[in-house]
């Protein structure tokens, strides 16, 4: 039992980068922009969390890619 739990974990690390935390950002990031874009209203402060959230998306896919190819 030990054993598969050390290469359940061995995977994890040695996986394809992904994470639940990492998942669970790159969810709420990419709601935050399709938020902004499906509401309509496109003022400075509209703007400026749509500039945030393509900011944080873009951040989490290269945190990803880094993990991929380190």
């Amino acid at each position: 039992m030990l054993m598969q739990k050390e290469l359940v974990q061995k995977e994890m690390k040695a996986g394809n980068g992904m994470s639940i935390p990492w998942l669970c950002q790159l969810v709420a990031s990419l709601s935050w922009m399709a938020s902004v874009i499906v509401y309509g209203s496109f003022e400075l402060g509209d703007c400026l969390q749509l500039l945030a959230a393509s900011a944080w998306t873009v951040s989490n896919i290269m945190s990803y890619l880094e993990r991929l190819y380190p």
